[in-house]
C-alpha cells in the first residue's frame, strides 16, 4: 500500500497495479470458487491482499462462463454478449425499436407504410367511396355506353390485382414485425439474464460480508471474554 496526492493506492495482487481504494476488493470477500480459479494462474496469490475491480471482472465472467457452459452447453451469442457485458461491467438494455429501425432499407420502410394504410380505417372508407362511385357511374350515368358494364369485369381485374399486391406487402411487414419480435425478445432475455447474475453475485457477495463481520464480532467478544477473565483473576 502506498500514498499519492489523492489518497492511498492499493496494490492488486493480480496484475500488480496500483490502484485507488475505490477500485479495489478484499480477498476475503470474494466467492472460493473465483478464488481457487485466481490461484490456478497465480499460485503465491495473498489471502489478505486486494484485487482491482478489471481483474475480479474478468475472473468472475470466466467463472459464470464456466457455470452456463455446464449448465447449457455450448453458449448461445445473445449468452456470450452478456458475459462480455458483465465483464467489461457496461450496460446491456438498449432500446431496441431504435436499433432496429435503422436497419431498414428504403422498401422496407414503403412496405411498413403501405401495410399501415391498407389496414386502415381511413383506406377502407377511401376504397368504399370509390367502389359505389364506379357502381353508380357504370349503372346509371352511362347506362347506354358504360366503360364496365354489369358485372364491372374491370372493377374485378383491378380488385383482383390489388389483392395480388396488398398480399405480398402485408406479409413483408408482418415478417418484419416477426424479426422486431424476436429481437426484442432475445434482448429481454439478455437484460434478464444478467440481471439474474448480477444479483445472484450482490446476494453472495452480502452472505460473505456477513459472515466475514459475523467472525470479526465473534473475535472481539472473545477477546473482551478474555479482558474480562484476566481482569477477574486480577483483582483476586
Amino acid at each position: 500500500m502506498m500514498d499519492s496526492k489523492d489518497g492511498k493506492l492499493i496494490r492488486c495482487e493480480v496484475c500488480h497495479g496500483d490502484k485507488p481504494l475505490d477500485q479495489v476488493l478484499p480477498m476475503e470477500l470474494i466467492r472460493e470458487n473465483i478464488i481457487r480459479a485466481i490461484r490456478q494462474e497465480h499460485p503465491d496469490l495473498a489471502e489478505s491482499g486486494f484485487i482491482c475491480l478489471s481483474d475480479i471482472n474478468r475472473y468472475r465472467a470466466q467463472y459464470i462462463q464456466s457455470i452456463m457452459e455446464d449448465q447449457k452447453g455450448m453458449l448461445s451469442e445473445p449468452e456470450k454478449d452478456v458475459i462480455e457485458a458483465v465483464e467489461a461491467r457496461e450496460f446491456i438494455s438498449q432500446d431496441t425499436a431504435k436499433k432496429y429501425e435503422q436497419t431498414l432499407s428504403l422498401g422496407d420502410r414503403l412496405a411498413d407504410k403501405l401495410a399501415d394504410f391498407g389496414g386502415s380505417w381511413r383506406f377502407l372508407g377511401i376504397f368504399s367511396l370509390i367502389l359505389i362511385c364506379w357502381i353508380v357511374v357504370n349503372s346509371l350515368f352511362l347506362v347506354k355506353s358504360p366503360f364496365d358494364p354489369y358485372p364491372y369485369i374491370f372493377l374485378n381485374l383491378i380488385l383482383s390485382c390489388l389483392a395480388a399486391i396488398q398480399a405480398p406487402v402485408i406479409m413483408m411487414s408482418q415478417n418484419r414485425q416477426e424479426e422486431r419480435d424476436r429481437i426484442r425478445a432475445i434482448h429481454d432475455y439478455q437484460v434478464n439474464l444478467k440481471a439474474e447474475v448480477e444479483i445472484r453475485a450482490l446476494n453472495e457477495k452480502l452472505d460473505r460480508l456477513i459472515r466475514h463481520q459475523w467472525q470479526k464480532l465473534l473475535e472481539i467478544q472473545q477477546i473482551q471474554t478474555d479482558l474480562m477473565e484476566e481482569n477477574i483473576k486480577g483483582g483476586k
